[in-house]
């Protein structure tokens, strides 16, 4: 006894540590997820940006701009619209398809920041409204490396759109030049500073990134290997059981009857002795008789008692000749004759045989939400479906019943059916809402039988 208390203690413990190893698992999935998002939203903003202020240029000037200043689109119109073309070009080249191919480095990054201030200049020479376009020059420097060339390209755009709006070569008046100053200056600076931290943040973030994501594939390699060990344990542990049970049945069954055969005989030995003329010892040898039956009687009894007790130990009868599959089917089509209502069993994925644990504590749950299902549903269909998704065997069974409200759904059939999955290593989810039915849906982690059961048993 204090053996399968220890099993059973040591069981516990790593059903404990593959829960707390899943939700860490849950946890840093979730926080690469969002460093992940936060760096793609940061990469397509590069991306996208350059177009995005192109267009707007380019649609304010021919169509608000442009007309709105009485030219007409040839002459005026034409060479805005060839350098509007280039400068699209340029984008697409030197740009778009090096951040999408990975191979912008940083001297093609400075030598397209140098031809798209060279065109910005072309165009705001026609028109102020392509100071836009000059925009995406500060999004480029944060490409600029080391972050000092990135100030440089921060200080180049700075000054090409504000030397193009304050016309600082047309007036090139102390005050006008005092303001250019000031101004770029404090721009420059102030984007300056988010470059200088980005040079520093950007490389540990994608570092700590990289960390984080074999940190979690660590965890994930190490919450298998819990599953693997819990379901050792438990089969280990299912063995110890087997010995247990037929040492069990060996001293007390098995001892039981042929105590109860031995009774017999000797109830017919005494039988035969009495003779149709021995009519003054015929009361004796009855007395014997019927004392041989009723001990006979006490050891059936006995032995009846410790048969039950012994059976509930034991695994599920429809497992003993067939696989999960065949078992869930054999349950299904008793239970729907039981109880009238139709159920529907799918398998899907390459079948593969499982450990006993497994498919036992998968076939308890199919049994209890059924058994669930006829005490309170009020169904009219069923559905039972078993995934092989390779790493992991999945079970749900589905009804359109009456469902139950959140906090209902904490019974000690769900509560037991939770601690068994959760034993081998995998989890159980319910899921249901009053009028809307319930869905159980158990996983387990794909361990296969050991070599023991696969000689015994083979394929069904």
């Amino acid at each position: 006894m204090m053996r399968d208390a220890g099993a059973g203690e040591r069981l516990s413990s790593r059903a404990h540590d593959v829960a707390i190893a899943d939700e860490a698992e849950t946890a840093q999935r979730s926080r690469l997820a969002w460093q992940e998002e936060q760096l793609r939203v940061w990469d397509l903003l590069h991306l996208f940006t350059p177009w995005l202020l192109l267009v707007i240029s380019a649609a304010g000037y021919f169509v608000w701009q442009l007309p709105a200043s009485g030219e007409g689109f040839w002459p005026e119109g034409a060479p805005v619209l060839g350098l509007v073309a280039v400068s699209a070009l340029w984008v697409l080249l030197a740009h778009t398809l090096p951040i999408r191919r990975r191979t912008l480095s940083p001297v093609s990054a400075g030598v397209y920041l140098v031809g798209l201030l060279a065109l910005c200049l072309t165009l705001m020479a026609f028109s102020d409204i392509f100071v836009i376009f000059t925009v995406a020059g500060f999004f480029n420097a944060y490409q600029l490396t080391p972050w000092p060339v990135g100030v440089a390209g921060v200080l180049a755009t700075s000054v090409a759109i504000n030397g193009s709006t304050m016309r600082v070569l047309a007036q090139p008046t102390t005050e006008v030049l005092a303001q250019f100053i000031l101004i770029v200056a404090v721009q420059t600076a102030a984007i300056g500073v988010g470059i200088l931290l980005m040079a520093r943040t950007e490389p540990q973030e994608r570092k700590r990134e990289e960390l984080l994501q074999r940190l979690g594939e660590a965890l994930h390699e190490n919450a298998g290997l819990h599953a693997q060990l819990v379901v050792q344990a438990r089969e280990a542990g299912a063995q110890d059981e087997r010995q247990r049970l037929a040492g069990e049945i060996h001293d007390t069954l098995a001892q039981g009857l042929a105590g109860i055969i031995t009774q017999l005989q000797a109830a017919e030995r005494s039988a035969g002795v009495q003779g149709p003329a021995d009519m003054e010892g015929s009361a004796g040898v009855q007395g014997e008789t019927d004392e041989h039956v009723a001990r006979a009687l006490g050891l059936a009894r006995s032995s009846l008692t410790e048969a039950r007790r012994s059976v509930q130990a034991l695994a599920p009868q429809e497992l003993r000749t067939a696989h999960l599959p065949h078992a869930l089917r054999a349950l299904a089509e008793r239970w729907s004759a039981d109880q009238g209502v139709r159920v529907q069993v799918e398998v899907t994925g390459a079948r593969e045989p499982l450990s006993p644990a497994l498919e036992v504590s998968l076939f308890r749950v199919a049994q209890e939400s059924l058994t669930n299902v006829a005490k309170h549903a009020e169904a009219s269909r069923v559905g039972v479906t078993l995934s092989y998704t390779g790493p992991e065997v999945l079970l749900d069974v589905r009804d359109d019943g009456r469902g139950f409200a959140k906090e209902v759904g904490t019974g000690f059939g769900l509560t037991s059916m939770r601690q068994r999955i959760r034993g081998v290593g995998g989890h159980v989810e319910v899921q249901s809402s009053t009028g809307e039915g319930t869905s159980v849906s158990a996983r387990v982690p794909a361990i296969a039988p050991g070599s023991t059961r696969t000689q015994e048993e083979g394929d069904p």
